[in-house]
This record gives C-alpha cells, structure tokens and sequence, in this order.
C-alpha cells in the first residue's frame, strides 16, 4: 500500500511540474505529462522564473523540513510558492493540511528574509480515496498550469465535501 501512494505521489508531483513549467514558458522536451522527467532546477526563457524539484533550499538556520516538492521562484513578480504534496493514508486531509501549512512556517519566514520576495505554502493533498478538502480548489487556484477538479458521483453519502481530483492533460 505505502509503495502505490508513493507512485501515486511521484505521478501528481511530476504532472503537476509539467504543467507548471508548460504555462512558465520553460522549454520542455516532452509533449505530454507522462513523458516528462522533471529536471532539479528549470528556468523559463526570460530567466525570471526559476521551479525547484525536490531541492533543499539553503538558509541561514537549520530547518527540520527544508524540502519542499516543487518551488516556484518567481522574480518578475516577487514570489515564491512551496508546494508540498501529500496522500495521508488516514481520513482526517484537514489536519493533515494544517500540519503541511506548519511544517513549512519556518522556511517561508527565512525565505521572505532572505530572498525580499512573498512567499507562501499550497499543500496539495487528496486521500488515498480520492477524497479531498474544500479548500484544494483554492489552493490549486495559486498554482500557475492547467489542473481540474471534478465532482464524481458520491459514494459516500455523509461527507458533503467528498470530491476525486483528475490531473488535465
């Protein structure tokens, strides 16, 4: 079980580095998601942007989580997004949301120090189900690239907030 929600994590991860670096302007050379092997550091073609995959960020004080899945360094803008993902085996995605937002707390304050930019946590969690919080849409919405949700028939009738997330293509 452990070994499918670690492919089923390596698979968003990179799906969603596809799309993030096809709306960026990075080159990339892969047409489709599923072909696409994220590279440590991509640039866009202006240099501006900078997306980190799997890459510890160096601070100036020791971080207990100091790397984040994807990070998007953008200095046209003057941000920085973190994107932790997670698929927590248990049913409780709100708390384990939290934990993700805490985790990186830290590292923000010292990136926003240190680098003079906004900088801001977008956990992206879906249960093993496929169960998902109300507020991943938000979330997602911060998050340059393509990405969907969809409402699927419900098999769980007592959870109104129950949704299955489809990556777009």
């Amino acid at each position: 079980m452990m070994m499918m929600i670690i492919i089923i994590i390596i698979i968003m991860c990179s799906q969603l580095h596809f799309n993030i670096c096809k709306e960026r302007g990075v080159k990339l050379n892969n047409a489709y998601w599923y072909d696409h092997v994220p590279k440590s550091v991509e640039t866009n073609y202006e240099g501006k942007v900078a997306i980190l995959w799997n890459q510890r960020v160096q601070t100036d004080r020791t971080l207990v989580s100091n790397k984040p899945d994807i990070i998007i360094c953008d200095d046209k803008k003057g941000t920085c997004m973190l994107i932790g993902v997670t698929i927590p085996e248990d049913r409780n995605v709100i708390k384990k949301e939290a934990e993700k937002i805490l985790k990186y707390k830290d590292h923000i304050i010292e990136i926003q120090r240190m680098w003079n930019v906004n900088a801001k946590v977008i956990p992206v969690l879906m249960e093993v189900t496929g169960t998902i919080s109300k507020s991943l849409r938000q979330y997602l919405s911060n998050i340059p690239g393509k990405k969907e949700i969809k409402k699927k028939n419900s098999h769980v009738e007592h959870c109104k907030s129950t949704k299955h997330i489809s990556w777009a293509k």
